[in-house]
């Protein structure tokens, strides 16, 4: 199967909505990217494609593909069979009619569902008289269908054998009217797709939703229509009550029109019908119905989730009831209303209930994890006792922490989706930052004692270098008043008259001597001031950056 249900990974926020809303145990899988974000995608080959993972997500992240674009372009190359739902009346309530005669200018042929689902309801009639059946389990919706052919394949024995409405009014065309152009399908649901691939019966799946946006993103105007006018003039004989299957118990009430004894039970909504379908499955045969009519939608099919409608349930019952009334008076029975049902003698003379019999596809279930399988992945789930593995909060989406295990078992999630293992998480987390804070307090009291030290050094160094400065200073004046002294020494030596000229040369030699002696004293005592001098600037920035250091430290303290 084709992907039908698609995600948007950069929508998805995580939040669980469609895991918990989907009634498909396996049709979501849960990863955590790279970036630390959880994203839930489509598993289609385990999804029922029931559309209420669309419904439910606030976030845009899931959308469905449909035929509608494939649909009209094969209706400018060819001449469409267009199939209409009854519930296109209550979708565009004032524009069905429109809708359909757009399509009947661009050549299509035009034919009612509820003709087709009036045939459905002779065939279950027929089938439950002539205990060509037992106890079934109705299958106009696909979703249901989907669902008991993966998650209850043992409930294909109770599933209806006759095919759907929609079904029954192709299998009509086809086999009686003998039409052979491709057939494309006006609904309000998204699982149909499925149905018409698996039976090969009709072509496109055209939904209201995507129809309706096809109409608008082409500047489409549809007239309006009088809401209260149910008539079409279809290119064959509309249908009579089973206008009403849309709504729930829409299959029921067309069968106690006929036969009022009958024992129908009906349940619709993702939130009842798939659970007890589960129920169904897991009780003994005679304490089932002769007829469960089920719906995955709570509302029926009139407020699918590819309808598009603003229209509530109190509108879409209140049209219902409205085309109820007006079937009714079309249906023809015999004298004053009472007796055989002509279209079923019609039924009964022109069609042989075998044709609208269908098969099922049996899908291999996926083996049920035992408990010791589970408890490796329980302690991934950081839930060690049984307290833990049964708290349930429904964080993750699923029905219990049993059913999120065996949904990390079977590779479709992750623990650390899971809430209680997420906490013991950051409780552990939070423990060894403790810790490490507490080492870094210790390690930050050591640096501001060893720093203090430093300054003190600093400090010491400072006093030391102003000694040494007063100390070259000193020296440096001492030898320049000695310098100055050799040098009058030199001079008076030079003018002394009674000395002899070789004792005069020796001492001018050897004071020539020390005055250069002198000399180069004076420029180690510059050099080192200006060593001196450079120190100090040192130390005045290594001063400031102990400062610097001390402040950081002190606020990482507190």
């Amino acid at each position: 199967m084709n992907e039908i249900i698609v995600v948007n990974a950069d929508k998805c926020v995580g939040c669980n909505a469609c895991v918990r809303n989907c009634p498909a145990p396996e049709a979501n899988i849960t990863k955590q990217l790279e970036d630390g974000r959880f994203v839930t995608t489509v598993n289609p080959e385990r999804c029922i494609t029931c559309g209420e993972c669309v419904r439910s997500c606030n976030h845009g992240a899931r959308d469905y593909i449909d035929d509608t674009d494939m649909a009209i372009e094969r209706m400018k190359r060819d001449k469409l069979i267009i199939l209409a739902t009854p519930a296109i009346k209550t979708v565009f309530p004032t524009q069905w009619k429109g809708i359909l005669d757009w399509f009947r200018k661009q050549g299509c042929i035009i034919y009612d569902v509820s003709f087709g689902a009036d045939i459905c309801t002779w065939a279950h009639v027929r089938a439950l008289e002539e205990k060509m059946v037992g106890n079934v389990i109705t299958q106009p919706c696909a979703a249901i269908v989907k669902y008991i052919e993966i998650y209850q394949p043992k409930l294909l024995n109770n599933l209806s054998p006759i095919h759907s409405p929609i079904s029954c009014a192709v299998t009509y065309i086809k086999n009686y009217l003998l039409k052979m152009n491709p057939i494309a399908v006006l609904s309000p649901c998204i699982a149909k797709k499925t149905e018409f691939v698996e039976t090969k019966l009709v072509d496109y799946n055209v939904t209201f939703k995507k129809l309706n946006e096809y109409f608008e993103k082409n500047n489409i105007r549809i007239p309006s229509n009088a809401m209260d006018d149910y008539e079409y003039k279809f290119d064959d004989q509309q249908g009579q009550v089973g206008a009403v299957y849309p709504r729930p118990g829409g299959l029921r009430d067309n069968i106690w029109l006929h036969d009022p004894d009958i024992n129908i039970t009906t349940s619709e909504g993702v939130h009842k019908v798939y659970p007890e379908l589960d129920m169904y499955a897991e009780m003994p045969e005679f304490k089932h119905p002769e007829v469960f009519d089920v719906l995955s939608c709570e509302f029926g099919c009139n407020i699918g989730p590819a309808s598009g409608t603003n229209q509530t349930m109190f509108d879409v019952m209140a049209t219902m009831r409205d085309i109820e009334k007006e079937t009714k008076k079309r249906r023809k029975t015999g004298l004053f209303g009472k007796g055989e049902d002509r279209l079923f003698r019609k039924f009964d003379e022109e069609l042989n209930i075998q044709d609208f019999m269908r098969k099922y596809r049996q899908v291999t279930p996926t083996p049920m994890p035992s408990e010791r399988q589970l408890d490796p992945v329980y302690e991934k789930m950081g839930k060690h006792t049984v307290a833990d593995r049964t708290f349930n909060c429904h964080a993750c989406g699923y029905r219990s922490c049993r059913d999120m295990a065996i949904a990390i078992y079977r590779g479709l999630n992750t623990p650390d989706n899971c809430v209680v293992h997420a906490k013991s998480v950051l409780v552990a987390r939070h423990s060894q930052l403790q810790e490490q804070h507490e080492k870094l307090a210790e390690i930050t009291a050591e640096c501001l004692r060893l720093s203090d030290r430093l300054k003190g050094d600093v400090k010491d160094i400072n006093k030391n270098m102003d000694t040494i400065d007063g100390s070259t200073t000193a020296t440096s004046e001492r030898a320049a008043v000695v310098s100055d002294l050799l040098k009058n020494i030199v001079a008076f030596c030079n003018e002394n008259d009674t000395m002899d000229e070789d004792t005069v040369k020796q001492l001018v030699s050897i004071l020539e001597t020390t005055i250069q002696a002198f000399s180069a004293l004076d420029d180690n005592v510059n050099a080192t001031n200006r060593s001196s001098e450079l120190i100090q600037k040192a130390i005045v920035e290594i001063t400031k950056l102990v400062d610097d250091i001390n402040d950081t430290l002190r606020k990482s303290a507190v």
